[in-house]
């Protein structure tokens, strides 16, 4: 049995299992993809996936819950549409011939085209999901997947995008450390850290909880908007980037402390607790 068919086979079973059945005209390719301009259009969803059979199942669970989901099979031509066209989001397979989803990704930021992305991959490397959130990806979802889940992933990150924007509370000092909510910017000491919107959110929502202990789970729900789906190394991995980029040594972090066998917590500094109190 090969390698596609054993994916695609357990994919189905995956789809046949959630008892969902997908409209037989939902899937449409970039060329039929045009609709016309409406004030009310439907968010678009650009599926980037050279694997025909996988680009229409996603395609069709998308439709289905109301998105366009037009599907493109290169990176050129995504760009190109991107640049032409625009969407919402994008579900980008690192996986392509020629350009690969990584490099869209690393193109899409530098050309300033801020669309959320969702990296869909086979690869289990964790180097390669470290790099691409680290181009600004939103989350990754790893092949073989459910397409309900891969849909409810893309719900919350496009709530998440929206909620984002109307983040509250004042300005977090602490140390050399400083989060503006109201500019979603953070500075350690004069240096500019650039971070993710995903990385901002996980770190203001610690911050915002001093000394509180956070699950890996907690964490999902309250910053990713995932509520039993979603991926606990999602976190993980997003730790890890959040350290390299504030602590002075990310091998002995001072601000994100791992609490071992709980989760995650800010740990404040001993004038920081004092203005707490």
């Amino acid at each position: 049995m090969s390698r596609q068919y054993s994916y695609l086979h357990l994919m189905r079973q995956r789809t046949n299992s959630e008892n969902e059945s997908s409209p037989a005209d939902g899937w449409r390719n970039v060329a039929d993809s045009k609709t016309t301009a409406s004030p009310l259009r439907a968010e678009r969803v650009l599926v980037v996936e050279d694997d025909p059979n996988v680009g229409e199942v996603v395609s069709r669970y998308l439709v289905r819950d109301g998105f366009e989901a037009p599907v493109i099979r290169n990176g050129l031509e995504a760009l190109e549409f991107l640049s032409k066209d625009g969407a919402d989001l994008v579900i980008l397979d690192l996986m392509l011939p020629g350009l690969d989803g990584l490099e869209i990704a690393r193109r899409m930021r530098a050309d300033g085209i801020t669309t959320p992305i969702i990296i869909l991959t086979a690869r289990q490397r964790e180097s390669d999901i470290v790099l691409g959130l680290g181009l600004g990806a939103d989350d990754y979802v790893a092949k073989p997947f459910s397409p309900v889940e891969l849909v409810a992933r893309v719900k919350a990150v496009l709530r998440r995008r929206t909620a984002g924007n109307d983040i509250g509370g004042g300005v977090i000092r602490d140390g050399a450390l400083t989060i503006s909510p109201e500019t979603r910017s953070v500075t350690r000491g004069d240096e500019q850290v650039e971070l993710t919107s995903t990385e901002f959110d996980l770190l203001h929502h610690l911050a915002s909880n001093p000394g509180r202990v956070f699950s890996r789970e907690q964490l999902l729900q309250d910053v990713w908007d995932y509520s039993h789906i979603g991926d606990p190394s999602t976190v993980t991995v997003h730790v890890r980037r959040l350290r390299a980029k504030i602590e002075q040594d990310p091998a002995r972090p001072r601000y994100i402390k791992t609490v071992w066998g709980v989760g995650y917590k800010f740990q404040p500094s001993a004038s920081a607790e004092a203005r707490l109190k």
